[in-house]
């Protein structure tokens, strides 16, 4: 068979689901919150126990019914297959590595750590707010950024009232650290 006919590039499956999440750095642990961890492992559940033998059923009907080449049932279940086989494949290597972080052992503390909603002023006074998660559940819309973005790295481990320089693709800001809090610990 000529090259021209087969697939030359595999996608790497963390790439393609990761839904454009950043990739963790080499050989680190995916630090997560205990609720962003029931939550992917929630998905994984779901996944498995429940649309895969769905799927499963359907794609074994429509295989009965004759010739599969025309069966729409078929190449689209054998297709939605594959696509959750994919996502359970990144899910199980995301929770494998998973160490799951509790930031209410931080209550208290001033201290920037994993978990920490933090508030801060630059250098014009516009004052942002925002609380560090792990990668697979943080979302920039509602506040949350990951521990690996630039604001994170330049706000762990600073105090309230610290000046810290963050590093901007525009060049270096100077930021002040106004508040931090962590969530109270569960009884």
């Amino acid at each position: 068979m000529s090259k021209a006919f087969t697939k030359e590039v595999e996608q790497d499956d963390d790439e393609e689901l990761s839904g454009g999440l950043s990739p963790l750095p080499a050989g680190s642990r995916n630090y997560m919150t205990p609720e962003g961890y029931a939550r992917l492992r929630g998905e994984f559940m779901q996944l498995l126990d429940v649309e895969r033998p769905k799927v499963v059923e359907i794609v074994s009907w429509a295989a009965k019914n004759g010739d599969r080449s025309e069966n729409g049932d078929y190449l689209y279940g054998k297709k939605r297959l594959r696509e959750i086989d994919r996502r359970l494949r990144f899910l199980t290597k995301r929770l494998d590595i998973a160490e799951v972080v509790d930031p209410s052992v931080h209550h208290g503390s001033d201290q920037v750590f994993f978990g920490a909603t933090v508030t801060y002023a630059n250098e014009r006074g516009v004052e942002r707010t925002v609380t560090i998660k792990g990668i697979d559940e943080s979302d920039s819309l509602n506040g949350e950024v990951s521990w690996v973005s630039p604001i994170a790295r330049a706000l762990l481990k600073a105090r309230e009232g610290d000046e810290l320089s963050l590093h901007t693709p525009v060049g270096v800001e100077r930021i002040e650290v106004l508040a931090v809090s962590y969530p109270a610990p569960k009884p």
